[in-house]
């Protein structure tokens, strides 16, 4: 059953939701500046090579959130236009919101959101799950660097430039520090799971623990969950395969 929770609650459970993460992590926030305990709580997760996924709506990233970001392997950032929303998922509960990760230290603020625990609420979780990674779907994915420029006179001084600019109609971030890569390709099982670093027999089994496949008669069929996260059915010369969104979260 959901449970309500009050600001408190809400930056308590959030806290917990990262910290408990063991296989995926979805944060979808506008406003992307972390505090140090955030920062602290991600690093341990991308440590642990756990698959993160930050999508943001506000395109005026500082410096200092591009140099973090871009040292850690397993946090993949994507840009999504008109982003109101402010989900955070694990593998097993999630987290809707008023709460921006930008507001996450401002102890002051009233928020409040519901938990959604996974094997309580399982439709609940699993509408969700879907909506999300639509968000991803339709962002753009970021990869971030920081370009240092020396001064023309010589002098030793070196600053940090990041300037951002939208493009295309999917406002693309843009900039001579910040690089934008579509995600819009389809890729087989065993394509994506190179991508995703796994192993082909370990994505299918995650595939068939979120009920994206399911067996039927010695093969793996797609179904209705996974078409409804982007997963496509094709029939080749050996048989049936899947076609998966590049940059799927499993």
């Amino acid at each position: 059953m959901a449970k309500f929770l009050n600001s408190s609650g809400t930056t308590y459970h959030l806290e917990e939701l990262i910290k408990n993460a063991s296989d995926r992590l979805i944060i979808i926030s506008p406003y992307l500046k972390l505090n140090e305990r955030i920062k602290e709580l991600l690093e341990d997760r991308n440590r642990l090579k756990i698959d993160i996924r930050i999508v943001y709506g506000k395109n005026d990233l500082h410096p200092e959130e591009i140099n973090w970001l871009k040292n850690l392997t397993f946090i993949r950032t994507s840009f999504c236009k008109n982003l109101h929303a402010k989900c955070y998922l694990n593998e097993n509960e999630c987290i809707i919101t008023s709460l921006n990760l930008y507001e996450f230290s401002q102890v002051n603020n009233n928020e409040m959101g519901v938990l959604i625990y996974r094997n309580e609420d399982t439709k609940l979780y699993a509408d969700t799950y879907e909506e999300a990674q639509r968000i991803i779907r339709i962002s753009d994915e970021v990869r971030m660097s920081l370009e240092k420029v020396t001064e023309s006179d010589g002098g030793v001084d070196s600053t940090a430039t990041f300037n951002n600019t939208t493009v295309g109609t999917n406002a693309t971030a843009k900039s001579i520090t910040e690089s934008a890569q579509l995600t819009y390709s389809k890729l087989t099982t065993a394509k994506l799971a190179k991508e995703l670093g796994f192993k082909t027999q370990e994505l299918n089994d995650k595939l068939l623990a979120v009920g994206y496949l399911q067996e039927q008669e010695g093969e793996l069929v797609l179904t209705d969950t996974g078409r409804a996260a982007g997963g496509t059915s094709k029939r080749g010369k050996f048989g049936e395969f899947c076609l998966w969104d590049s940059g799927m979260v499993v």
